[in-house]
């Protein structure tokens, strides 16, 4: 606006130079000096006007390059943040995958399939000693009030309708029965209940084989694992870590493996144990009452 103001104070003082009479040579003198501090002045104005933009460009640049500084900085934030980032967890699952396969399919598909073996074992012989497992105190009971009854096929019948090794040791107590010496009945409840004792402990040899079974091959995997490390050894001519570290991490790998397996299955077989102890203590107190019973009631003579 001041730089409009003086051209136009400018124009108007050339008009008056102009309309002035020519003759009037301090007049000419006197209105070009004035010409001038009015040129003088314009100049002055509009310096003035640069120098009051100059501080807000500056300014704007001056947030510009901030601006540009906080983005810069909040993007190294965010990449440091993304490398602080603890990496994601992985699953029990892959890290079994993971060290399965390190330590060589060959190896340890060994202890794998004695695991797996040995669990099947395990399984089926846990549902059979529970479907085994009778109410004794119970049958007991019913085996006797038959036999106060006189109903002796009716004791056997209920013996055949009963599950378990209890009920067959006392069928067959109860038919030998028929010949009336005590000492026929306790040979044959005897002699079956060996034959019941074999059923019961069916399986179990082969459980624990594998549980002898599993670190052996481990340990096997473990020399073999040592042989590859010394063989790359002697290959490199160098004993870095770099070097063994592939047939050391078999070596621990395939033992751990086997260890696994074996602590696995020999807790299996702790619990399989203690279970047929019970059932075969009942049997034999089963047997004692049975006899009790069939001498109490004049079955056979004692």
């Amino acid at each position: 606006m001041l730089i409009m103001h003086s051209d136009r104070q400018i124009f108007l003082f050339l008009s008056a130079i102009r309309n002035n009479k020519p003759n009037n040579k301090m007049k000419k003198i006197t209105s070009l000096l004035m010409l001038l501090c009015l040129m003088t002045f314009s100049v002055l104005t509009v310096n003035a006007q640069n120098e009051e933009a100059a501080p807000e460009a500056a300014t704007e640049e001056v947030e510009s390059a901030e601006e540009a500084e906080s983005a810069e900085e909040a993007v190294v934030e965010e990449t440091a943040a993304e490398e602080e980032a603890p990496e994601a967890k992985e699953s029990g699952h892959q890290v079994l995958k993971k060290k399965f396969i390190e330590g060589g399919p060959a190896f340890m598909a060994l202890p794998l399939l004695c695991l797996i073996l040995g669990l099947a074992i395990a399984v089926e012989r846990i549902i059979s000693l529970f479907w085994m497992s009778i109410n004794t105190d119970k049958f007991v009971a019913e085996i006797e009030s038959e036999v106060v009854a006189g109903n002796i096929e009716g004791a056997k019948e209920i013996c055949r309708n009963t599950r378990g090794p209890v009920a067959s040791i006392f069928y067959q107590g109860l038919d030998r029965s028929s010949q009336g010496s005590i000492e026929v009945v306790e040979k044959a409840v005897v002699g079956y209940g060996s034959v019941q004792m074999g059923q019961l402990e069916k399986g179990l040899v082969w459980l624990s084989l594998f549980i002898a079974l599993a670190p052996m091959l481990g340990f096997m995997g473990t020399v073999i694992g040592m042989i590859e490390a010394f063989d790359t050894i002697e290959k490199v001519g160098d004993i870095s870590p770099a070097v063994v570290a592939k047939g050391i991490k078999i070596a621990l790998l395939t033992t751990v493996a086997g260890l696994i397996v074996a602590i696995i299955l020999q807790l299996f077989y702790n619990y399989l144990v203690s279970k047929i102890d019970s059932i075969v203590n009942r049997m034999e107190e089963a047997s004692i009452s049975l006899v009790d019973i069939l001498v109490k009631n004049k079955v056979v003579k004692g």
